[in-house]
């Protein structure tokens, strides 16, 4: 900003402007909710953690977009916003990637042991950290740095052990052997959202599933069953057949025996509703270690679990001459083994759902482990009653149908993870194998003496917590639980849980659980649910299509504001989004808009206090200070506000109260649409237009047009603020030291120090009957504009004009100064009347309810339009009989392409069209 406050540099330089900005909105404390004051309602968002390692991609842009808009429209509003930031130690992630350097280093984490390896991902932790957050900080977010959290810090740690203590006395934590995602690469279990499942094409194998002594030549259902499968190497791990009790093919033989292939291992044909008869052969191999629907049936069942294959999905010796292979070798060998031995019934194609690890694209093997689970059944409760009873509700509604649905069909929740980086399992082992669960070594060490009787030898267990169990405890640890903190009770519950659709399982349902049951109370009322950010043909952004659009290099080019509201005003609540370049570059253009329309006001504010100080008073010394009580144009005003005034007006009101409205039910891409159609369709494009002339009349009129400038703009950049805050905060720091510097009060009379802090517009008066008086001017100017437009009248040239206005005429004729300036017509050759005769030579129509005719003569040279238009018909007729004679050619008609047939008959009517149109043009000249 320059020492003159009326000077504004021709262009904004978001370069220059939004490091600058962000730093002094956080050096003066704004950013905290203590800005409201102690008595102020608080207003919390928990900042979904981004894994400290990550890097910023286009989700993680819209959602610190979408919460930044909701903390910053808190924050107007007068409440003690707090906006908790955080980082995620992202167990899987951050081991792979530090496992990837030891290895670059020609070391290992084995090499390095467990103490050394996990100093290496601290640093890696601690060298990592300032990128993403940095990028975080780089898009505005105004989050309370102070109160910035990381999920293994040491109060985070013991919530997590405290947790788990709780969850263990309660019975509810429990270590047992059951299905699992196993990830063989990664020698882990991994949770369902680090499963990524793809269509791909496979087999279904069909084979003989002898039944114990028979032959095989007695047929299907006497010397065998017929079976299908996609994974045959899982045969080797079956402990039963399952039919439908129903089915009339197969009940004869519930209660018989059948050989595991190529084993001649002994297992039961049993029954089951879960087959069904439609599938396959209606015949059901059950292999209850390495699937989680046969797991359940040989629960129901008592069915052995056998599991057949090791970690690194090699098959072990239950395996028998297959073990030590690997899966899928094993695969093609037990197959070639069973054709060889005439069990192979046929092989189809199949489309399968292959699930595979979201790092590393491995498929991921269902597989019996033993490991610490949780049972939700209660939890899952406890949430559902809290979104039935209305305490909480989801953005968009039709994802509670989805959230019943995944909470209703809960299965036992596996929190372990077989990694090195990450939460400790707060678990220690006796020496004759006993457990004991503690918050730390030294109450797991008094347990064990009291159990033994003396010390005791203990070994922690090796495992970690799943990520998502500590990020479960999210929005309250982060506020300092288990301890009674004065954070805790001042903002706990929190109010918005916003984040993506794909997570509503995996981290909300989780964190709806867990704080309901450790802090008898919701953890929020509200869940906003964003889509994905999507290229603009609507494609996933992936390397394999190129098209990963990197919000760091678009801020670069365009700015955090232009990548902020193309975002912010292309989402809508739970729909995906496509994201245009144009789109940012268009809405970079909106910025430069607003600073026009703001560097136009200043400029004549600063031109009329240069001549009111140059006048003086009443012949008096003229003060050098543009401060002076001569200067305030408070007392200057008498003039009563033009139609134009009052409709800018009337329309700022309906602006903020629709805004306001669309923000409070979470409608904020409609918000910002409304704002921005707002600022430049009606500020910029009528009412800057009207106003050059209204600060020429000067006097005033001049300073009511200033007065009402200065509002209409610092409320609408109010309005703005959330969505572009870097280039607002500029601009109405220029519009507030220009205002200041002459009095002009601003919306609300007050000009705060930063736009940030300033309060949220009030709704005013909204006055139709002035708002429909300026639309029937709008309807007249656009009328001429487009006659002119249809004519190719230069810019310059001014036109006579004819009104037939009826009862709109003392309208008409009180605004004919503007309509005149706003549609280039000469006042000495217009007239306006109740009723006139239109001459013949003229163009004539019919906007808002008044006949606005324009002589030809006024237009155009009517000797050289016709000249014109004659050659432009003879072409349109040429065109349009070619075209038909092309339609009428039965050999075009009947082997042409039906596309390039109906592109044919598309061009012949356009051409028929355009030769009417020219026809009543000529015969409007020549009449």
């Amino acid at each position: 900003m320059t020492n003159n406050p009326f000077d504004m540099p021709k262009t904004y330089d978001f370069d220059a402007a939004e490091g600058r900005l962000y730093d002094w909105w956080e050096q003066n404390g704004w950013f905290k909710p203590e800005v409201a004051g102690p008595d102020a309602k608080p207003f919390v968002i928990s900042i979904p953690p981004p894994n400290v390692t990550g890097v910023l991609h286009q989700g993680h842009a819209l959602f610190v977009a979408l919460e930044d808009l909701m903390i910053r429209y808190a924050r107007m509003q007068g409440k003690a916003a707090l906006w908790v930031p955080g980082t995620d130690h992202a167990g899987i992630a951050t081991q792979l990637q530090v496992e990837r350097k030891l290895r670059n280093e020609g070391t290992s984490r084995e090499e390095l042991g467990r103490e050394r390896f996990l100093e290496a991902c601290w640093a890696w932790k601690d060298e990592k950290h300032s990128g993403i957050t940095g990028q975080i900080r780089r898009l505005g977010a105004s989050c309370d740095w102070d109160r910035e959290r990381f999920t293994l810090d040491e109060g985070l740690s013991r919530a997590v052990a405290e947790a788990f203590v709780r969850l263990h006395r309660m019975g509810l934590i429990y270590q047992s052997e059951y299905i699992v995602n196993w990830s063989p690469g990664l020698q882990t279990a991994v949770s369902d959202v680090e499963v990524e499942y793809s269509e791909e094409q496979g087999t279904l194998y069909y084979f003989k599933y002898p039944l114990a002594g028979h032959s095989l030549d007695e047929g299907p259902g006497k010397g065998y069953i017929p079976v299908a499968t996609t994974r045959p190497e899982t045969i080797l791990g079956d402990t039963a057949v399952a039919v439908h009790p129903d089915d009339d093919r197969y009940r004869h033989l519930i209660g018989s025996t059948c050989l595991v292939p190529m084993l001649n291992r002994t297992i039961p044909v049993i029954h089951d509703t879960y087959v069904s008869t439609d599938f396959g052969t209606g015949a059901l191999k059950i292999t209850p270690g390495h699937d989680p629907n046969d797991f359940e049936i040989g629960q129901r069942h008592g069915l052995a679990i056998i599991n057949v294959m090791n970690k690194d999905a090699t098959l072990n010796a239950e395996a028998g001459p297959y073990a030590g292979m690997e899966r899928f070798e094993a695969r093609r060998k037990l197959w070639e083994d069973m054709r060889a031995a005439g069990l192979v019934i046929k092989e189809e194609p199949y489309a399968l759902t292959v699930p595979r690890a979201q790092r590393g694209g491995e498929i991921i093997e269902p597989l019996i482990s033993k490991q610490w689970f949780v049972n939700t059944d209660g939890m899952a409760a406890l949430g559902l009653a809290a979104m039935r009873s209305g305490a909480i509700q989801i953005v968009p509604e039709r994802f509670t149908k989805v959230y019943y649905h995944w909470l209703e069909n809960l299965r036992p929740w596996c929190i372990s993870r077989q990694l090195w980086w990450g939460h400790r399992i707060p678990a220690w082992y006796g020496p004759d194998g006993t457990v004991f669960v503690a918050r730390s070594e030294e109450e797991a060490q008094e347990q064990a003496t009291k159990h033994y009787g003396k010390p005791a030898a203990l070994e922690q267990d090796p495992d970690v917590l799943d990520t998502w169990f500590s990020s479960g405890l999210w929005p309250f640890s982060t506020l300092g639980w288990p301890d009674d903190t004065d954070d805790l009770r001042r903002y706990y519950p929190t109010d918005v849980l916003e984040t993506g659709y794909d997570i509503l399982f995996f981290w909300v349902a989780r964190m709806i659980m867990q704080g309901l049951l450790y802090t008898n109370d919701i953890p929020f009322h509200t869940v906003y649910l964003h889509g994905l950010v999507r290229d603009e043909q609507g494609r996933k952004m992936s390397k394999t299509f190129n098209n990963v659009i990197d919000p760091i290099e678009v801020m670069d080019e365009f700015g955090a504001d232009a990548l902020r509201f193309t975002l912010l005003t292309g989402s809508t609540p739970g729909n995906d989004m496509n994201l245009s370049i144009d789109r940012v570059r268009a809405n970079r253009n909106f910025a430069n808009k607003i600073w026009n329309a703001t560097r136009f006001t200043l400029a004549n504010l600063g031109r009329m206090a240069e001549e009111q100080r140059d006048r003086g008073a009443e012949g008096q010394a003229v003060s050098e200070s543009l401060t002076s009580d001569l200067l305030t144009s408070d007392s200057l005003i008498s003039e009563t506000p033009t139609l134009a005034d009052r409709w800018i007006e009337s329309r700022l009101n309906h602006t903020i109260a629709e805004v306001t409205r669309l923000f409070d039910s979470y409608q904020y891409g409609e918000a910002g649409r409304q704002a921005y159609e707002f600022l430049w369709g009606e500020v910029a494009d009528w009412y800057i237009e009207i106003a050059k002339s209204q600060f020429d009349a000067g006097g005033d009129t001049a300073w009511q047009t200033a007065h009402l400038l200065v509002r209409v703009l610092d409320q609408t950049l109010r309005l703005l603020h959330p969505f572009i805050p870097f280039v607002t905060e500029d601009i109405w720091q220029q519009l507030r030291a220009g205002a200041l510097a002459t009095g002009v009060p601003s919306g609300d009379g007050d000009w705060p120090e930063a736009l940030i802090i300033a309060s949220w517009p009030q709704t005013g008066k909204r006055t139709k009957r002035i708002e429909a008086d300026f639309e029937r001017i709008q309807e007249i100017v656009r009328a001429i504009r487009n006659a002119r437009a249809e004519y190719n009248v230069s810019p310059g040239r001014r036109i006579g004009a004819l009104f037939s206005a009826g009862k709109h005429a003392e309208l008409v004729q009180r605004e004919l100064p503007v309509i005149a300036g706003l549609a280039g017509l000469d006042l000495e050759h217009t007239s306006v009347a109740e009723s006139l005769e239109i001459p013949a030579k003229a163009a004539s129509s019919v906007a808002g309810g008044v006949t606005v005719a324009l002589p030809l003569a006024d237009l155009v040279d009517i000797d050289v339009e016709l000249a014109r238009l004659r050659k432009e018909l003879a072409n349109a007729q040429k065109m349009a009989t070619s075209t038909a004679a092309r339609l009428a050619n039965p050999g075009f008609v009947n082997n042409a392409p039906e596309n390039v047939i109906a592109g044919a008959r598309q061009q012949l009517a356009e051409w028929q069209a355009k030769q009417t149109q020219i026809e009543e043009r000529l015969a409007a000249l020549e009449g």
